[in-house]
C-alpha cells in the first residue's frame, strides 16, 4: 500500500525539523492516517515536498526507525513497521489491551519534543552522570529536586528525609524489608495493589484483609485486627485507590491515624495517583510525618518508563531504607533519576502530568458515555471498577473479552480473600480515544448479551 500523497503536518513549534517530522509520523501511525505496512515517500520525494534538505529527511527517518516506527526494505522503499501486539497493546481485531493500568498518551507534538530535549540536555552534566556509581537512595541534588515535587502534598517534608527508588515496586519491598520480618502480619485493604501482593509473598509476610466501603479502608475493620493481632505495618492507598477508584475523606484519615498511633502501627502510603487527583484531602503523611512512609511514584503522573518513586520517611529512618535499598537495588539508574529532576525543575513535569490529566478527563467521558452506570470512576483516575452483574460473572466475561481482544483484569488479581464479581478497566492503554472507543463498544454490547448467545460451541 503507497502513501505518496502523505505529508508530515509540521507545527510551527520551536524544535529540530527532523524530530517533528518523526513525531508526525507517530501521531499519523496512532491516528490511522498511516496504515501498518504502508509505503512512506522517498526521502528526496519528502525533501522536495517539504523545500528541506535531503539530509533533515534522512535524519527524520533514522530517528523514526530507531523508535520503532518504521522499516528500511532493500530495494522496496520505507514501510510502516507492522504493530505487534506485545509492543502497543494493539490487537489485529484492531482492539486494545485495556489490563494494563497506564497513563494515556497524549498526542501533543511540541510537548513530546521538549521531553526528548530535556533527555538531550542532559549531555551537559558530562560522563560523571554515565560512568559513575551513586549512593543508595539517590544524590542530594536529585533528593532535593524530589522534596520539591512532594513539597505540593507535604508542606514540611525537608531532603534528609526524602530517597529516590526504583519505583512504587522498589520503594514498597524497601520499607516492608525494614518493617517486618518472615511471618509478621501487615495490614491492607481487602482489594489492594498486586505489586503489594508480590512484596509481601516474596518476604513472606501474612496479610490481614481490611474490609472497605465507598469512602475506602474502614479504621474500625483495622482496630478490629488490632485488638486480636499485633500487625508491623498497614499498608493503603487513600487517594484513587487501585483498583475502586475511591478516595479516603479528611475524617477518616485523621481516625486512621489515630488508631495507627494509639496501636504503634507504621502506615505505608502508595501515593501513585495523588499527583492526578483534584482537590484530594491531605495525605497521611501530612498528618502524621513521624509514623506514615509516603511513596510518590512517577509511574502514572509522568511516564512508566522513568521507574522513578520519592519516598518520604519519618525522621531517624533514612539510612535504614537507603540500606534497604542498597541491599535490593543497589542503586537507582542516575540516568532515568536525571531525568526526572529535569523534568521537574524546568517544569515540564508539570506540562505532562496536567496533558495527562486532561486526556484523562476525554476517556472518562468516553466511558461515561458507553458503559453502564455500575462503574465507579473518579476525576484524574484513568482506570475504572466496573462490577459484573448477572448472568455475567466475572471469569466469563474476561475469558470472553479476551478471546475477541479485550483485555481486562478480573478483581482476582487484587483480592485478598473473597474477590467480588468485578473487573477493573484501564482506559489508558488504547493509544487513541478511538481505539478507546471500539474495545469499550464492544464490551458493552457484550454485556447487553446473554453469556451463551455471545459463545460459540460446536
Amino acid at each position: 500500500m503507497l502513501a505518496k500523497s502523505w505529508t508530515p503536518k509540521l507545527s510551527s513549534q520551536d524544535g529540530p525539523i527532523y524530530l517533528a517530522i518523526a513525531d508526525a509520523i507517530a501521531a499519523d501511525i496512532a491516528s490511522g492516517q498511516l496504515a501498518s505496512g504502508a509505503r512512506l515517500p522517498t526521502q528526496r520525494r519528502l525533501a522536495e515536498d517539504l523545500d528541506i534538505d535531503f539530509t533533515t529527511v534522512s535524519r527524520a527517518y533514522a530517528e523514526a526507525q530507531a523508535r520503532g516506527l518504521i522499516e528500511g526494505r532493500v530495494g522496496q522503499g520505507t514501510f510502516v513497521k507492522s504493530r505487534r501486539v506485545a509492543a502497543s497493546g494493539v490487537q489485529p481485531s484492531g482492539l486494545v489491551d485495556m489490563s494494563m493500568n497506564l497513563p494515556p498518551r497524549f498526542h501533543n507534538g511540541s510537548l513530546t519534543r521538549s521531553m526528548w530535549n530535556a533527555v538531550r540536555d542532559l549531555e551537559d552534566r558530562g560522563p560523571d552522570l554515565l560512568m559513575r556509581y551513586q549512593e543508595p537512595g539517590g544524590i542530594i541534588d536529585d533528593r532535593m529536586i524530589a522534596t520539591s515535587w512532594l513539597s505540593r502534598r507535604l508542606r514540611d517534608v525537608a531532603p534528609d528525609r526524602v530517597l529516590v527508588t526504583a519505583g512504587a515496586q522498589g520503594a514498597i519491598h524497601a520499607v516492608l524489608s525494614v518493617l517486618t520480618e518472615p511471618g509478621d502480619l501487615v495490614c491492607a485493604e481487602h482489594l489492594t495493589y498486586p505489586g503489594f501482593r508480590s512484596v509481601a509473598s516474596h518476604l513472606r509476610l501474612k496479610i490481614a484483609p481490611l474490609e472497605m466501603d465507598e469512602y475506602g479502608l474502614r479504621p474500625e475493620a483495622f482496630e478490629l485486627v488490632c485488638q486480636k493481632m499485633t500487625p508491623k505495618a498497614l499498608y493503603c492507598m487513600p487517594t484513587l485507590h487501585n483498583p475502586t477508584t475511591r478516595t479516603m475523606p479528611l475524617d477518616r484519615r485523621r481516625e486512621l491515624i489515630e488508631l495507627a498511633r494509639a496501636y504503634d502501627v507504621p502506615v505505608i502510603e502508595d501515593d501513585a495517583y495523588g499527583a492526578l487527583a483534584p482537590n484530594a484531602p491531605a495525605p497521611l503523611a501530612a498528618l502524621a510525618p513521624d509514623i506514615v512512609y509516603h511513596v510518590a511514584s512517577l509511574s502514572k503522573c509522568l511516564s512508566p518508563a522513568l521507574r522513578i518513586a520519592y519516598v518520604a520517611v519519618p525522621d531517624g529512618r533514612t539510612l535504614r531504607v537507603a540500606n534497604a535499598i542498597r541491599a535490593s537495588a543497589s542503586i537507582v539508574s542516575p540516568l532515568t533519576s536525571a531525568t526526572a529532576s529535569r523534568w521537574i525543575e524546568t517544569g515540564l513535569a508539570d506540562r505532562v502530568r496536567d496533558e495527562i490529566m486532561r486526556e484523562t478527563a476525554a476517556r472518562l467521558q468516553v466511558f461515561n458515555a458507553t458503559l453502564p452506570s455500575n462503574a465507579e470512576t473518579s476525576p484524574g483516575c484513568f482506570h475504572v471498577w466496573l462490577s459484573v452483574s448477572e448472568p455475567w460473572t466475572r471469569g466469563e466475561l474476561v475469558s470472553r473479552l479476551r478471546s475477541i481482544g479485550v483485555g481486562v483484569v478480573a478483581s482476582d488479581a487484587f483480592a485478598v480473600t473473597g474477590a467480588p464479581e468485578a473487573i477493573r478497566i484501564g482506559l489508558g492503554a488504547p493509544a487513541t480515544i478511538e481505539e478507546l472507543k471500539r474495545s469499550l463498544s464492544v464490551l458493552s454490547d457484550l454485556l447487553s448479551q446473554q453469556p451463551a448467545v455471545s459463545t460459540i460451541v460446536v
